[in-house]
């Protein structure tokens, strides 16, 4: 098969650590997450949220805990959420959250292409709201 212009199709991979915006277009943009050691459960310290987007994930392969919170400036509760291979999770605009993944993760992320630190800002959780993550994803990979 012959190469295909890129005024046809782009076509995209991501097989190292961490995120990684693939496609930007126009207001939109489409990124894959991959494991990373500094998302364990006993290293997640804060959580961020979106001030003027949501935030799309699937779960590609692997699994993914996706940690909620509620509160407006500091988060009053944490909630888990094991993610479903191929299930759309939208994470509200202004939820605070954060993830955790098993090493074979792989977590498709759509979001606005102006979501950027500037209007993302996180939040510290408190020692117990960290043991509290710890337990959580203890409980749902048992």
């Amino acid at each position: 098969m012959n190469a295909l212009s890129q005024s046809l199709i782009e076509i995209c991979e991501h097989n190292e650590p961490d995120y990684k915006p693939l496609v930007d277009f126009e207001s939109w943009r489409v990124a894959l997450l991959n494991y990373t050691a500094d998302y364990l459960p006993e290293k997640i310290n804060r959580m961020q949220r979106h001030n003027e987007t949501d935030e799309v994930f699937v779960l590609l392969a692997g699994r993914c805990i996706l940690f909620l919170g509620e509160g407006e400036e500091s988060v009053t509760q944490v909630h888990a959420v094991d993610m479903e291979l191929y299930k759309l999770y939208n994470i509200k605009q202004g939820v605070w959250h954060s993830h955790t993944f098993s090493e074979d993760a792989r977590v498709l992320v759509v979001e606005n292409r102006d979501t950027v630190y500037e209007n993302s800002p996180f939040v510290n959780l408190s020692g117990a709201q960290q043991k509290e993550v710890v337990a959580l994803a203890k409980d749902l990979w048992k």
